[in-house]
């Protein structure tokens, strides 16, 4: 329970600071949210007095104070280019690229966690050869290059997926998944590659400490070995890692959802960029930071469950 509440305070002194930096940077960008509003070619008179009245002639302090404000009681204000409440938009982005994250983050534990053992097991072997060259080729390529690759490998050409677009799982979970799928790749073979370097270094600890040499003194087959005892004490640090690069997930997404026009919240973020929509730019930020201190501490919270040394500690 205390590790628990220094986490929850530390979230809370995060996000505060964070809110202040995302508020400040968003008021030094160049443009002008009125003329935006009102068009370049308003009446002067008629800009100063929206200006006043959207309260941008209020100093700093007051305006971050009302948005703050705004935002502990849910009222995010109006986005300026989609011309509705930024809440239930920020809902419905959020559960499109949550979506997205997980599968990746589902592809890219399936398929490093088997090379990062195997890679330990037969250290300095050509199959070590082999896992480090695939997980070098997956982190040596960007993102969006994948995704390419994914779209006229698979959708173009072989038609088996849709190429762009958004579906709500909530209307259709199949098709969601079917147009979530080429994203995720892209962006989970590059997480794979990070995963796998942090499973084999793992492994490799794990496997030269005493209590893996007792096992295989009492006969016990290697394959319990390994995935019995030395997975089971090596996953703990390959969780942290994995929660760590939901940053990069939430980052990346950014490029991705814009190359498969998939509507998530990369995609709303881009726009409001684009667009200086800083009412919109600001709950964007805010959300996947928010997003991203959560998904560590339930990272943590899931390492105290499967190690229980750090339970009793």
């Amino acid at each position: 329970m205390h590790f628990l509440t220094n986490r929850l305070l530390s979230f809370a002194l995060t996000l505060f600071l964070i809110s202040i930096i995302t508020f400040g940077i968003t008021n030094v960008l160049p443009g002008d949210v009125a003329m935006m509003i009102m068009g370049t070619q308003s009446n002067p008179e008629a800009l100063v007095g929206l200006r006043e009245s959207l309260g941008l002639t209020d100093p700093l302090v007051v305006q971050y104070g009302r948005w703050i404000g705004g935002v502990l009681t849910g009222d995010w204000g109006k986005s300026l280019l989609f011309k509705e409440a930024i809440g239930p938009l920020l809902a419905q982005k959020l559960i499109a690229s949550s979506l997205i994250v997980l599968m990746s983050m589902m592809i890219a534990l399936a398929c490093a966690v088997p090379l990062g053992v195997w890679a330990a097991v037969h250290r300095d072997r050509w199959q070590d050869s082999v896992s480090s060259s695939t997980a070098l080729l997956g982190v040596s390529l960007p993102d969006f290059f994948w995704g390419i690759i994914f779209i006229l490998l698979f959708a173009r050409t072989l038609g088996w997926l849709p190429s762009s677009g958004f579906v709500d799982p909530r209307t259709d979970l199949l098709l969601a998944l079917k147009h979530a799928l080429l994203p995720s790749l892209a962006l989970g073979l590059a997480l794979m590659a990070h995963l796998t370097r942090m499973t084999r270094s793992a492994m490799i600890g794990i496997l030269e400490q005493e209590f893996i040499r007792v096992s295989r003194s009492k006969g016990l087959s290697e394959r319990a070995v390994v995935w019995r005892y030395g997975l089971s004490n090596a996953i703990g640090p390959i969780a942290t890692i994995a929660g760590l690069q939901i940053s990069y997930l939430f980052g990346g997404v950014i490029v991705i959802e814009s190359l498969f026009n998939y509507t998530g919240m990369g995609w709303l973020t881009y726009q409001a960029l684009l667009n200086r929509d800083v009412p919109l730019i600001q709950a964007s930020m805010f959300t996947i930071a928010a997003m991203v201190m959560l998904a560590s501490i339930l990272v943590d919270l899931l390492y105290l469950a499967v190690d229980p040394r750090l339970r009793k500690g």
